[in-house]
């Protein structure tokens, strides 16, 4: 079974699965890799498996892909800043 894990992974995918790890977020590039590989018809199992990501990860990619249809990260709430930018730059 484990052969037919790396059969999914291919060249590229190894490039963009080396950096994973060293950021909080995963990169458009990563986000994007996972939903085209939704789009090719792998269940979230095997993406999961292929791209070494946790299967939460995935889902939520996949939802939000299907939800706002974009893999870009969305502005967060948050408190607003103190200072404006304009007073920041002097």
């Amino acid at each position: 079974m484990r052969q037919s894990i790396t059969s999914y992974r291919s060249e590229t995918d190894q490039d963009i699965l080396k950096h994973i790890m060293k950021t909080k977020e995963l990169t458009k590039q990563v986000r994007d890799k996972v939903v085209e590989k939704y789009e090719a018809g792998l269940g979230y199992k095997k993406i999961s498996r292929a791209l070494n990501i946790s299967l939460s990860t995935i889902k939520s990619i996949i939802r939000k892909w299907k939800e706002y249809g974009t893999t870009a990260n969305l502005p967060r709430g948050g408190r607003p800043p103190k200072l404006k930018s304009r007073t920041r730059r002097k």
